[in-house]
């Protein structure tokens, strides 16, 4: 449930409250501190209000001072973060936050009959997408009935709004998904002017294809069902396949954001040494070329690998190999074949995705066996399912890099582990969308 923001009357009265010699000392320790869109509303507030208690003309100087302290923000640079997940800070928290600079930021009054709204997929990416964007989230309660049905009920006037609804369908893969589709619905039962889901994270992408007689094409159907009950517009970051947008009409267009942009700055700055982006199966060629290709616009001299699945068949019972990895269930060993040259080289594993890690290792072991000297992997969403976490920081991998598309639970942790943020990513894509601009260069800024 979206907490809402109570206004500046609890903190009017206290700080009113103040005698006059503490006006200075609290203007400025306001004034010193980093704050959101929110906090200057309720900064203007308690300086009007210490100005009306003394006296005193205060406030036109400290506006002012606010006024050109958002000009300066305004200026295409504002402090984002991303989690160091596993790692200790400075202050030694573990989700200590790390201040960067983000290329992206919209000043509120360009957004002012925009709606954001976030569902519980991933409550901290939205709150970041809005900081991005200079605006609030919208006032959305969701709950749970005795039955265990999903109970929502949005708290904002969306009358002739252009709504965005931002919501990975990860685990709970099923609860977050229902709760899309009713926000969807309820938005536009509320005369919505538009409506355009945000999925950092597209479950059931890895359905695709029928991979025997008799199975679904889930990731299809998600997409059927999410036009039945009315979405506009779909905002999606590193789809499993490209295919997937072709699985919505014509009616509903489908952006597939590229987190590479995020990851390639945090590599080239290990300055790594001849290094290699390596595809962990021929499906995944086109995403390590790409890496590869923006690596070396980045003054980094870059190779290309690829893993070969030799024995990617099914076994004596019919199942798939991609139902009995996703499963855990054993796979055959040996079946694998590299094309080009690892011989002493870091190498960066480029995929979609980590789930229960198993491609992950294979691909390590195979990586190792050629002479490899340090491995590392980028990975958008990290899954982590069926203790993959304890497999890979028992593993001999330098570093796996994800992004926060979907939230990494505290059992998650891992010194091996580092979490990047597509905050300013999927902020900058809801401008474009909201201003109509394009999407051509927006994939590796």
């Amino acid at each position: 449930t979206q907490s809402t923001w109570g206004g500046p009357s609890s903190m009017y009265k206290k700080l009113c409250a103040r005698s006059w010699r503490s006006l200075s000392g609290v203007q400025n320790r306001f004034l010193s501190t980093q704050v959101s869109g929110q906090q200057q509303s309720t900064q203007r507030w308690v300086i009007a209000g210490l100005a009306a208690v003394v006296g005193m003309g205060a406030a036109t100087a400290s506006f002012a001072k606010l006024d050109e302290e958002q000009r300066q923000k305004s200026h295409h640079q504002v402090k984002g973060a991303f989690y160091h997940s596993g790692s200790s800070s400075p202050s030694g928290s573990q989700h200590d936050r790390t201040n960067i600079s983000a290329d992206f930021y919209v000043a509120p009054s360009e957004l002012s009959d925009v709606k954001i709204f976030s569902g519980s997929g991933n409550p901290s990416l939205s709150l970041e997408v809005a900081m991005h964007l200079g605006t609030q989230l919208g006032r959305l309660k969701v709950g749970k009935f005795s039955d265990g049905e999903t109970s929502l009920q949005v708290l904002d006037n969306v009358r002739g709004k252009d709504v965005f609804i931002i919501q990975p369908t990860c685990p709970p893969i099923n609860d977050n998904l229902i709760e899309l589709f009713l926000l969807v619905s309820t938005m536009r039962r509320a005369s919505a002017k538009k409506v355009t889901a945000v999925i950092p994270y597209y479950g059931y992408a890895r359905q695709d294809v029928r991979l025997s007689a008799r199975t679904p094409i889930a990731a299809a159907d998600v997409a059927r069902m999410l036009e039945e009950v009315g979405v506009d517009r779909v905002i999606a970051v590193d789809l499993h396949r490209g295919q997937i947008q072709g699985f919505f009409g014509p009616r509903v267009p489908v952006d597939n954001l590229d987190a590479a942009g995020v990851a390639l700055p945090y590599f080239k700055a290990k300055h790594l040494r001849n290094p290699v982006v390596v595809s962990p199966d021929a499906n995944g060629v086109h995403r390590a070329k790409l890496f590869r290709d923006h690596l070396v616009k980045m003054g980094v001299d870059a190779g290309l690998a690829l893993i070969v699945q030799k024995k990617d068949f099914n076994n004596d019972n019919g199942i798939p190999a991609r139902i009995r990895r996703r499963t855990g269930q054993p796979m055959d060993e040996g079946g694998q074949d590299m094309v080009g040259d690892v011989q002493g080289a870091d190498v960066i594993i480029v995929d979609d995705m980590v789930d229960t890690g198993g491609r992950l290792l294979s691909a390590l072991k195979q990586l190792k066996e050629r002479g490899a000297a340090r491995v590392y992997m980028f990975a958008t969403h990290g899954l982590f399912s069926l203790r993959a976490v304890e497999k890979i920081q028992s593993s001999d991998l330098d570093e796996l890099v994800i992004t926060n598309t979907i939230p990494l639970p505290m059992d998650s942790q891992s010194s091996k582990i580092q979490q990047l943020s597509v905050s300013a990513l999927i902020a900058e894509g809801i401008r474009r969308v909201h201003h109509k601009e394009s999407f051509s260069n927006i994939s590796a800024t």
